[in-house]
Parts: structure tokens; sequence; C-alpha cells
């Protein structure tokens, strides 16, 4: 399995076709040169880049964070990798306090029509419309 076609390279790496072709056409990953008469092969490599991408962007980087992390990779550089991550870190605390308020919004207004009666407005329609 050294080397494969588009679709065994995208089955091994658990994408579809498609998202090779679309990290070929922005740069994180490169395409094999075409064989005259033949079809492009695939290496082992891609497939481990694909996956490579496809954890990172479970972890919430952005496919231009995830290239900055190829970068570090290569370059072996795991000062600016770690401060990439630390970044990252701030934005998920930012983005669960963010949550949290909503949550709470949500549930005072929940708790309003509850104790409210069946003729009067939706508080929650009521803050929706006039935000």
């Amino acid at each position: 399995m050294n080397e494969m076609t588009i679709g065994r390279a995208a089955k091994a790496a658990g994408v579809k076709i498609d998202t090779i072709r679309y990290y070929q056409r922005i740069g994180l990953i490169t395409e094999p040169v075409l064989p005259q008469g033949g079809q492009r092969k695939y290496g082992e490599e891609v497939v481990r880049r694909v996956k490579f991408i496809k954890r990172a962007q479970t972890l919430g980087f952005t496919l231009d964070e995830t290239s900055s992390l190829l970068s570090f990779e290569e370059a072996k550089n795991c000062c600016e990798t770690k401060e990439l991550a630390e970044h990252k870190i701030k934005e998920i605390d930012g983005r669960i306090a963010d949550l949290r308020r909503i949550k709470k919004t949500l549930g005072d207004l929940t708790m309003r029509c509850e104790n409210g009666d069946e003729r009067s407005h939706c508080p929650i329609i009521d803050s929706l419309a006039n935000a």
C-alpha cells in the first residue's frame, strides 16, 4: 500500500476524494506528478498528512492554523506550536464564557415563560424583537 490512487488514499485517510483535492488546491498537500498516460499515485505521507489535518480540525484549529502547524512540524518548531495551541485555548475559553452567558440568558427567559400566563407576550420573542 505504498503507492495508491486518490480513491484509496482518501479511504485510508477516512475522507472523501474531494477533501484531498481541496487540500491540494489550498496547498496543504502537494499533488503528485501525473505520469504520461497514467494515474497520479499517492503515498503513505499524504494519508498521514490528511489525518493530521483532520485531527487538528477536531481540536478546533482552522485550516490556516493547521497550515502553520504543518510548517512548524517540518521545522521541528515546538515553541511556536505551543504558542499557537495556547492562543487556541484562550479562544476556546472565550467561546465557553460566551456560551455560558447565552445559556444563562436563555434560562432566565424560559423561566419567565414558565411563570407567565398564555395571554401575555412571550418574553423570549419580546427579547429577540427588542434586541
